[in-house]
């Protein structure tokens, strides 16, 4: 395989960096106008088409049931508890703050792989780093907890409770996703994930009600704007450069995503949706983002690491 041009890898870098931490400023002018969960839906069921029918055009077999399964387990984990949560938490909470709290996957990801023997015991760094993410998410939602009255919105604690939980399903379907059949094909197996996914939130969405109240009259430029850009430069364009350069860069190099995508949300967020950058949120920032990078550096510098999810954002959990 021909080494890949050096502008090539910065645009591809470019693209998780900055589309994967734009979708979150996305979701929420997205769910302006349109019911959360059926946005979702419909926005990762179009992007599983056109994942899937180019894969299929351009040579990739059929898959048999087995991969289907797999695509089903891990669309529920990733789309319908992941993603599905980050989009229904930011009716309460702004879209730089979920960002952060997502930032905490690989966190997860590193307890849940030692504790189900799937990798070896944290080591003292990867301890330290572990700790400072969980006193980063301490910073964060510690007024929200306590019912403070600082402007945030008094439901905040719900988004809160759904990031976590969002977050602790991603990491426990990324840790199936290392081990289960996928599809040879990359982008085939991300289709029928996307597929099985979309679904999914689909009939979550019509199971609570979200089809009842819908005008499509009602939605907003801005929100089909919001929605066009999520399906097209965040799912396909985004993940594109995620499984390229999977194959051109070390996985080290490319988790690094893990940790820019929140700053560029807050950022995003800060400068176009009026969310208020606090004191508070710049050291949760600082503790979380920190703790992210140095639990997956430790983790790359053991034989055995965690691997990076096969599906799109987290870290797009969004």
């Amino acid at each position: 395989m021909p080494e890949p041009k050096r502008i090539s890898i910065i645009l591809a870098f470019g693209g998780i960096y900055l589309i994967w931490g734009s979708t979150y400023l996305g979701i929420l002018f997205a769910i302006q106008s349109i019911p959360p969960l059926l946005m979702a839906g419909t926005r990762f069921l179009l992007a599983g088409l056109i994942l899937y029918a180019g894969a299929r055009i351009s040579g990739a077999p059929r898959s048999p049931r087995a991969d289907w399964r797999t695509a089903l387990i891990v669309g529920a984990c990733l789309l319908l508890g992941g993603n599905g949560g980050v989009t229904l938490a930011e009716q309460y909470v702004p879209s730089g703050v979920a960002a952060l709290l997502v930032a905490t996957v690989p966190i997860y990801i590193a307890l849940l792989s030692w504790f189900f023997g799937m990798s070896k015991r944290p080591s003292a760094i990867t301890w330290a780093g572990l700790a400072g993410g969980f006193v980063g998410v301490g910073v964060l939602i510690g007024p929200t907890l306590r019912f403070s009255t600082t402007g945030e919105s008094p439901h905040a604690w719900i988004g809160i409770t759904i990031l976590l939980c969002s977050s602790l399903i991603w990491s426990a379907g990324s840790l199936y996703s290392r081990t289960a059949k996928h599809s040879s094909s990359p982008f085939l197996a991300a289709g029928q994930q996307m597929l099985c996914g979309g679904v999914l939130l689909l009939i979550a969405g019509i199971a609570t009600g979200e089809l009842r109240h819908f005008d499509p009259r009602q939605i907003t430029m801005q929100s089909f704007g919001a929605f066009v850009y999520l399906v097209l430069i965040g799912g396909i364009i985004g993940y594109v450069s995620y499984a390229w350069l999977l194959r051109h860069c070390e996985p080290a190099k490319v988790a690094t995503y893990a940790y820019v995508n929140p700053i560029v949300a807050v950022f995003l967020g800060t400068a176009f949706a009026g969310e208020t950058l606090t004191l508070r949120t710049l050291v949760g920032a600082g503790l979380i983002i920190g703790s992210v990078a140095v639990v997956i550096m430790a983790q790359q510098m053991k034989a055995k690491t965690y691997s990076i999810p096969a599906i799109i954002e987290p870290a797009d959990c969004a």
